[in-house]
């Protein structure tokens, strides 16, 4: 209903989950390399918890993406079975035959173990995935457990990941269960989101849907993560009844009043609860307000009787933000001064786009939403769209960082200021330039050719400390793709094999790339 009218090709905040709409932050980024690192080290039990709707299925549905094409897999949603319905659940996901009728724990065991060295043999592994697994009892775990006995010297022909609420690790604590405990090989939990991840998560979800304007206000995103706690599923909820509730009412952005009375339809007597609270403090504010009135009147007056000077701890110790800053055309200084990092003296054109400008060094640009942890992570100079108490756009050029203290320009003005400052007023959008590798037309896909290819190989032989190849690498083999696959799962990327621009930034980085970096180590300029 509200899609056409924010100009959205897509509903946003649908619940399904759709790793399309999978927002990686630091702990989903985690929580995947971990299941993959369980997949990939051929042993029995992957452990996956985290309270209702943090996006752990979201996170499986993804996992499913990255297996690799040898894989049968058997995906159980609702195990809350007896041991017969399981085994025979699970010879029904792998398409295994049994007698019609058939009653028997044993006939189930022995062919699925049969299943299991077949597949063994002609190269493929075999994956049982449990979800909602807190529902199975203590007998059905062990009987799971006992599945896993089959095995060969190098590996075990079956791998079992469970994903359940934090009550399975409580479970899996019982002494009756030690044996089981122990093979676990990789767990994770998933917990909730930060507020800034918040803010980053929803204009993911908004730019993945075709949004291309602030329609969540800071003072919205704050009373957001109040009200969802960070959790996944609840932002997507009120945010769908918010962005109806705005287009209701005609206005372009949601406000905090609108996201209140969202969050009465979806938690009901909980946001009256909940204002009967704010009405107390607020009373109590009132008080505290009155009492820092009077004191400071009389600290005033003695301020002026006495000659009393302010102490430094009621000074600021570094500059704010956007204060002295030009808003006008502020885009384009902040542009300038990151083409300025890079070395391109050439005047910046304000009549041509920048990422056509930086095409013609050999450049491209990078665009996201994301947090300050993982522009980090990317180590690069970046345009940041920022905003100020009132709501108003501005732009600067965040060109280093030291700790706790970041470097920003725009127009003629340098500036130090704290990160938080940045923090308190970036939503997530960035945009940063990045070397374009000889040869690359695009993404690099398995089985690509080129000479893109030589150059991958080149950089991950500097990185293994290896001599690249004599021959000319002109074919993206199983070989290369296999290095490629294992150093993003060490970098926290997606382990796809395919080479975008986050894996070009990465590997150009542990390479020794002359890029400019946003991270400046002791003794730099």
């Amino acid at each position: 209903m509200y899609k056409d009218y924010f100009g959205l090709k897509e509903l946003p905040f649908s619940i399904a989950p759709d790793p399309h709409y999978l927002y990686m932050s630091d702990t989903h980024r985690e929580a995947l390399a971990h299941l993959l690192y369980g997949i990939n080290s051929d042993n029995g039990f992957v452990l996956l918890t985290g309270d209702v709707g943090t996006g752990k299925t979201t996170v499986c549905r993804c996992l499913l993406e990255q297996l690799p094409e040898n894989s049968n897999i058997a995906f159980i949603i609702n195990p809350k079975l007896s041991v017969k319905e399981l085994l025979a659940t699970i010879c029904d996901e792998l398409g295994i035959q049994y007698p019609e009728g058939n009653i028997s724990n044993k006939v189930f065991i022995d062919n699925i173990n049969h299943y299991l060295l077949e597949a063994n043999a002609k190269g493929r592994r075999t994956v049982l995935i449990l979800e909602e697994a807190q529902n199975l009892s203590p007998y059905v775990l062990e009987q799971i457990r006992l599945l896993t006995n089959l095995e060969t010297n190098q590996r075990k022909l079956l791998q079992i990941i469970m994903i359940g609420q934090p009550e399975l690790s409580e479970m899996l604590s019982r002494p009756e269960l030690r044996q089981l405990k122990q093979r676990i090989t990789a767990r994770y939990h998933l917990g909730p989101l930060t507020r800034q991840e918040v803010a980053s998560y929803v204009g993911y979800r908004l730019s993945k849907a075709g949004g291309e304007r602030t329609i969540f206000p800071s003072s919205t995103l704050d009373r957001l993560f109040r009200l969802s706690k960070g959790i996944p599923r609840m932002i997507n909820l009120l945010c769908d009844r918010a962005l109806l509730g705005t287009y209701v009412q005609g206005r372009d952005m949601v406000d905090a009043a609108t996201m209140n009375r969202a969050a009465g339809e979806v938690f009901g007597e909980t946001v009256k609860s909940e204002k009967r609270k704010t009405g107390w403090a607020l009373a109590v504010l009132i008080i505290i307000a009155g009492l820092v009135a009077g004191a400071s009147a009389y600290y005033n007056f003695r301020a002026k009787t006495e000659e009393i000077k302010p102490t430094a701890s009621l000074t600021l110790n570094s500059p704010q933000l956007p204060a002295g800053l030009p808003f006008e055309n502020s885009e384009g200084f902040a542009y300038s001064a990151l083409f300025r990092k890079w070395g391109i003296t050439k005047q910046y054109q304000e009549d041509i786009p920048p990422c056509q400008q930086a095409a013609s060094f050999g450049l491209e640009c990078l665009k996201g939403i994301d947090n300050l942890n993982n522009l980090i992570k990317l180590n690069r100079p970046a345009v940041l769209k920022l905003h100020d108490d009132q709501g108003r756009e501005f732009y600067v050029a965040l060109t280093e960082l030291r700790q706790e203290q970041a470097t920003v320009e725009s127009g003629h003005e340098t500036r130090t200021v704290d990160v938080k400052e940045i923090e308190k007023r970036w939503r997530g959008d960035y945009v940063l330039l990045w070397e374009v590798p000889p040869g690359y037309r695009g993404d690099i896909f398995p089985g690509s050719r080129g000479v893109a290819i030589d150059w991958l190989d080149l950089q991950l032989a500097a990185i293994q400390g290896r001599k690249a190849s004599v021959k000319k690498k002109s074919l993206y083999d199983p070989n290369l793709v296999g290095q490629v696959k294992n150093y993003q799962l060490s970098e926290g990327l997606m382990p796809d094999g395919t080479v975008g621009p986050l894996t070009v930034i990465h590997l150009n980085n542990a390479a020794g790339s002359r890029a400019p970096k946003l991270l400046q180590k002791q003794g730099e300029s």
